[in-house]
């Protein structure tokens, strides 16, 4: 029988926590920035798998990493908030029980040996009738939850977008002024500056100022592109456009071209002119009835006594 090899405790958790380090570096980061009427979060994400989720009314969540496993966390979070708000009232779901339960379960299986740790960070965002009241938690893989002010990054080059959102934020902006400092902090690299095009935006706000229960609402690429200016390019060819995709009824911008009734390729116009079943006579799909005599045939009045009428 040969006896397993002997690692240290220390060793065992440095190596789970390399694991998990390098899995969520792979990713694209979030941003949360605080502003005067609430938090908005910003991701660069232009697949159609959400990093930013609603969890209760006044909670956010966002993550980094895995999809399937963040997906299982936000999932888990939602059946808590709804528990939570049932049994005893919608008050008492806030952001730090939430991101004490995701911190309890983080930290478990990651202290555990029998499977590998998961690779997700996370935030927990809650919004307050004052900016005072608001609060932003960043959960790591480990279980450690950080408690952060004004703004905070995770995932893909943390560091550097950290360092620029240090720099640039300023208390109580606009909600314009945080969105575009969060996407000027996202495209920002030690290989310089880069534009993230409104498209491949992934943007969603807690704001106070709605008067519904409910204060998480999402921003559209149509949107992002009003705020963000004309640096924020359009979608690239055969990609839907907002304007068509929401099927609010607006008319499409581009000229109609006429069919040219030459062209060969044009089924209409190459379709023989149709034929009355009785007379034989050719017949166009332009005439009306209003326009021209009905010569249509009659049927002879029924005959009572006529067995075959």
């Amino acid at each position: 029988m040969t006896m397993p090899f002997y690692v240290s405790p220390e060793q065992l958790m440095k190596d789970r926590a390399d694991f998990a380090r390098k899995g969520i570096g792979r990713g694209r980061g979030v941003v949360a920035v605080q502003y005067g009427d609430g938090i908005v979060l910003v991701s660069e994400n232009p697949r159609s798998l959400h990093k930013i989720s609603e969890i209760y009314d006044r909670v956010a969540f966002a993550a980094v990493g895995r999809y399937n496993e963040f997906e299982n966390l936000r999932i888990a979070g939602v059946r808590l908030a709804d528990m939570r708000g049932y049994a005893y009232d919608r008050r008492d779901v806030t952001g730090r029980g939430l991101a004490n339960a995701y911190a309890q379960t983080l930290g478990t299986i990651f202290s555990s040996g029998g499977e590998k740790p998961y690779e997700v960070e996370i935030f927990v965002a809650e919004v307050g009738d004052v900016a005072g009241a608001d609060e932003l938690y960043r959960i790591t893989y480990d279980g450690q939850m950080v408690d952060e002010h004004g703004f905070a990054a995770m995932g893909g080059d943390a560091e550097s977008v950290s360092t620029y959102l240090r720099e640039h934020w300023t208390e109580a902006g606009s909600l314009t002024d945080a969105l575009r400092l969060a996407v000027a902090a996202l495209g920002h690299g030690p290989d310089g500056d880069r534009q993230i095009p409104a498209h491949d935006l992934e943007v969603a706000a807690l704001d106070r100022t709605r008067t519904q229960p409910r204060k998480f609402r999402r921003l559209t690429a149509r949107v992002l592109r009003d705020v963000l200016g004309p640096d924020a390019e359009s979608p690239p060819d055969g990609a839907p456009d907002d304007s068509s995709a929401a099927g609010g009824g607006e008319a499409s911008h581009q000229p109609q071209v006429p069919d040219d009734p030459a062209d060969p390729t044009d089924t209409a116009s190459s379709v023989p002119p149709l034929e009355d079943p009785v007379t034989g006579e050719p017949t166009s799909p332009d005439d009306s009835p209003d326009d021209s005599p009905d010569d249509s045939p009659v049927a002879p009045p029924l005959d009572r006594g006529d067995p075959t009428s």
